[in-house]
């Protein structure tokens, strides 16, 4: 494997088609394409300011490395990358892309990223500003997540999320087969249009939360005082713990709520089948 230390580059595709070698404390500067087409790339402590820097790249690491902001879309189009303990101030990142492994990467300026992906893995990362992030992209894999920003992986499928914070109007929209475990979701409309989405011990707060969903299930969850109207137009199945605000006209399924419902409403609006159990307990 060829070293390459404490060196500077900029321009265009200054390591065009780079293969087998380990970059050390190496600064890419302003231009565009620097390490493309390339594979079986490291590099450590590394600082990135080019745009399209990992394009059409087979098998690469960046450990310790920084993503400046003018790095934007540096990952697109490239197989099988990870990230380990990265500072990202960079948008855009990660499209339509395959095997993505990031681990304790910080990212600052996450507008549309993650995008039209598959196989992804992420595990104690933060994500902030991070407006559609994750959509289109799937079979996803993911231990404390902390993500900040509206409308996060809408459209996807196949996702596993625990032990994470959520903070994002209208995510989850049109998403098949997600599971999502001891974690707090924050945000209006979470989850409208679902098929397959499992809740279980979650905390959920936001306005007219999990309507026009097919086939969910909710295990043991909470919701906070603003949760009203939900479940709209569902078909369900779920044990409810602590009080609710209100539930709307679900479908078809069993609702329990070991608590309180402040307000059922059951009115000419509901759709068939309409047979819906609900009880207190």
């Amino acid at each position: 494997m060829t070293i390459i230390k404490d060196k500077e580059y900029g321009g265009e595709r200054p390591l065009y088609t780079l293969h087998d070698a380990r970059l050390e404390r190496v600064t890419i500067h302003l231009g565009e394409s620097s390490i493309k087409e390339s594979g079986n790339i490291e590099a450590y402590d590394c600082t990135f300011q080019g745009k399209y820097v990992f394009w059409e790249c087979r098998k690469f690491l960046a450990e310790k490395c920084r993503f400046e902001a003018s790095a934007r879309s540096s990952l697109w189009y490239s197989e099988d990358g990870k990230l380990k303990d990265c500072h990202v101030d960079a948008p855009k990142m990660f499209r339509r892309m395959k095997g993505i492994d990031l681990q304790n990467c910080l990212f600052t300026d996450a507008q549309e990223t993650l995008w039209d992906c598959d196989r992804v893995s992420i595990k104690d990362c933060e994500f902030h500003n991070a407006d559609y992030f994750g959509m289109h992209t799937d079979n996803v894999r993911i231990d404390k997540l902390h993500l900040e920003g509206n409308y996060g992986f809408q459209y996807s499928k196949n996702v596993e999320i625990r032990n994470s914070l959520l903070n994002s109007k209208d995510a989850f929209w049109e998403t098949e087969n997600v599971t999502i475990e001891d974690s707090e979701i924050n945000g209006e409309y979470l989850g409208w249009y679902s098929k397959g989405l499992t809740l279980i011990r979650c905390h959920i707060t936001g306005e007219q939360p999990l309507c026009y969903c097919e086939d969910l299930t909710l295990v043991d969850c909470t919701f906070g005082s603003d949760a009203n109207l939900m479940l709209e137009y569902s078909t369900v199945q779920a044990s409810i713990k602590g009080d609710v605000h209100s539930i709307k006209n679900p479908t078809s399924g069993s609702i329990t709520v070991e608590g309180r419902i402040g307000e059922l409403i059951i009115d000419e609006n509901q759709k068939a089948p309409a047979d819906c159990t609900i009880k207190e307990i």
